[in-house]
């Protein structure tokens, strides 16, 4: 269960560091409206919104994994 954990989280900072790169980099969004640093300000405050969600939802799956494994232990 710890190694599902594990390799999720990865995932997730792989994906979000992507994303980040990719909205640092771009100068047009797919509207075709030009990247000025407000715009990409507001994008990865987006972007840190939804990554506080999946830490928020992987700190509860941690939790209950611990949980599960202590109470398996005994």
């Amino acid at each position: 269960m710890m190694k599902l954990w594990w390799a999720t989280s990865l995932l997730w900072v792989i994906l979000f560091g992507a994303i980040a790169i990719f909205i640092g980099a771009r100068e047009v969004d797919s509207a075709g409206v030009e990247q000025t640093p407000e715009l990409r300000l507001v994008a990865w405050i987006v972007l840190g919104v939804a990554f506080a969600f999946i830490v928020l939802c992987q700190s509860v799956f941690l939790f209950f994994a611990r949980k599960r494994k202590s109470a398996s232990t005994y």
